[in-house]
Order: structure tokens, then C-alpha cells, then sequence
């Protein structure tokens, strides 16, 4: 499995992605079982770049939940600096 790449997670709904999310852990666990069975992963840069995805779709829908939420308000004019 290749890498994801941002700008194509991106184009995703969040419906979409939620889904790859779970397709791709589902892959994962399924690698993880064969490596705990003690037998060789054909592809052992697989489960990395299975982990990297996971973490770059999370990474664009929290970019998304983080947006779409209110702004921080500004602190008071004091300076925390004594």
C-alpha cells in the first residue's frame, strides 16, 4: 500500500474518510495478526504505512474539527511576564 497523499485526503468528505479510516485499520489488524502468529508479513513497510495513513487522515479531520470551531478568545491586555 502507497502512501496517502494530504492533498487527496483532503478531497475526501469526512464521510469518506471516516470510512478509509476504518478500511485501513481493519488492514492494520489484520497485519498485526499475522505478526502475532509469529509468521512474516509479506510486506513488512506495510503496517508503516498503514500506521502513517491512519495518522494523516485523523490529522485532516481534526484540521477540520479544529476549523469549524468557535476562535479562542484573546487574553486580557496583562502580561504574564513579571
Amino acid at each position: 500500500m502507497t502512501l496517502l497523499r494530504m492533498k487527496d485526503l483532503r478531497a475526501l468528505t469526512d464521510e469518506e474518510l471516516s470510512r478509509k479510516i476504518a478500511d485501513i485499520e481493519n488492514d492494520l489488524l489484520r497485519e498485526r495478526g499475522v505478526a502475532a502468529m509469529g509468521g512474516a508479513p509479506p510486506s513488512p513497510g506495510r503496517m508503516r504505512a498503514l500506521r502513517t495513513n491512519v495518522a494523516r487522515a485523523l490529522t485532516v479531520l481534526n484540521e477540520r474539527s479544529h476549523a469549524s470551531a468557535a476562535p479562542r478568545p484573546v487574553a486580557s491586555g496583562r502580561s504574564r511576564a513579571a
